[in-house]
């Protein structure tokens, strides 16, 4: 029930001596968090990962401006429910490179001008090698814009949008591992010989205590049914809470905008996702290895909606509906916006067939299209208070 890292993933100096630190093996989330989030090291905390079709890997707004001008007017909607004399705040955590915050930022300055005079661009980036690169590409936004931990928004709370866009499945997982009978955490283990260089393997840990079995059941998996084989992998999603709770406390009253990756739990957990939805990704490769070359690759796992509703209820948080990126984008007008793209000619038109390609692949539902859109909100208008309207990305897509 071990698994050795391929023979390429040599284990650095520093990882080294923090599994012999730890007696030799740490759960699988504490290895994750190093991997990704530790400031020297961490393939987003020191800032290596890049993103973008010459990076590590592709997101939505990387291929173009059209998805953000797309997203405007949802956002646009949220900030004008909120008080007319109000100032007002779009955050964003995780941003990335910063391409999305400055594109949004661009379209609101010139489709909504009243808006954006009272809107200030909050980025919430715990990562400094990657809020360097933000900042750089910042400098000339049309918005006011600053920096900020969640710490210090939740000493000034806002209100306006937050928006999370793959940002909730770099959280670090817990790994667990069906042995046949019981549930075991899954360690990451240092194995050292005399002669052979030091290795990786993912083993399987004590068996998990009544506490953490009693989470599994809303989720199936303690209910019988097909039988799941010994070394069935999955992953739990216990950062979600805290998460939660810390972006509820920074936002008195607004939409929190998720979109990712996610399954309901039944298809999460299916006996036949015997390894789970962990993945890694590096200069737009993917692998199911998560032990190559820590700190190198980016690590991630899709969500489970059912966890992510749980703990958005028990943060305060409403759910306002969820829908699938392709058919969200659909209601904002994608139709419409690729019809436009067909009327050009002459010297535009490879730049016009490269921003369709870019469109088709946002809806794309073997890939970004299968993304959700999860919107939740807090404070007015959230609770048994009048219903704001409709969310635009949950409405029909316009006729014609």
């Amino acid at each position: 029930m071990s698994l050795a890292a391929s023979p390429e993933s040599a284990v650095p100096a520093w990882l080294v001596e923090r599994l012999r630190a730890a007696g030799g093996a740490v759960p699988f989330r504490l290895y994750m968090d190093w991997a990704l989030h530790d400031p020297q090291h961490g393939a987003y905390g020191s800032g290596r990962l890049q993103v973008g079709p010459g990076g590590d890997f592709v997101t939505s707004p990387s291929l173009g401006p059209d998805f953000a001008a797309l997203l405007a007017p949802q956002l646009a909607q949220w900030l004008a429910q909120q008080p007319p004399d109000a100032p007002l705040a779009l955050v964003e955590t995780g941003p990335g490179e910063g391409s999305l915050a400055l594109q949004l930022a661009t379209a609101l300055a010139e489709r909504w001008p009243e808006l954006a005079a009272r809107t200030t661009l909050l980025l919430v980036e715990p990562n400094a090698g990657m809020a360097a690169r933000q900042r750089r590409l910042l400098e000339g936004c049309p918005l006011p814009c600053r920096w900020l931990s969640f710490a210090e928004l939740q000493a000034r709370p806002v209100r306006g949008v937050m928006l999370a866009h793959e940002v909730l499945d770099a959280l670090a997982v817990e790994r667990i591992v069906w042995d046949g009978a019981l549930w075991r955490q899954q360690l990451v283990a240092l194995h050292e010989g005399a002669e052979a260089r030091p290795s990786l393997r993912l083993e399987p840990g004590a068996p998990l205590p009544p506490p953490a079995l009693a989470s599994l059941e809303p989720l199936g998996l303690l209910q019988p049914g097909p039988q799941r084989s010994a070394g069935f992998t999955t992953e739990l999603h216990p950062a979600l809470a805290p998460w939660l709770a810390e972006a509820a406390a920074g936002l008195a009253a607004g939409q929190l905008l998720v979109i990712d990756y996610a399954h309901e739990a039944w298809r999460y957990y299916a006996p036949q996702r015997r390894n789970g939805t962990l993945m890694a990704y590096r200069r737009q490769r993917a692998t199911d290895d998560p032990l190559l070359e820590p700190g190198h690759w980016d690590l991630t796992a899709h969500l489970c909606l059912e966890s992510l509703h749980s703990a958005a209820e028990a943060a305060g948080w409403t759910l306002l509906g969820q829908r699938r990126q392709g058919e969200a984008l659909l209601a904002l007008g994608l139709a419409q916006r690729l019809h436009g793209l067909q009327q050009g000619s002459g010297a535009e038109l490879p730049q016009l067939l490269s921003r369709r390609e870019a469109l088709l692949r946002l809806v794309d539902p073997i890939t970004l299209g299968d993304f959700r859109w999860v919107a939740l909100a807090r404070g007015e208008g959230a609770g048994d208070q009048a219903p704001a309207p409709q969310p635009l990305f949950l409405q029909d897509p316009p006729i014609g």
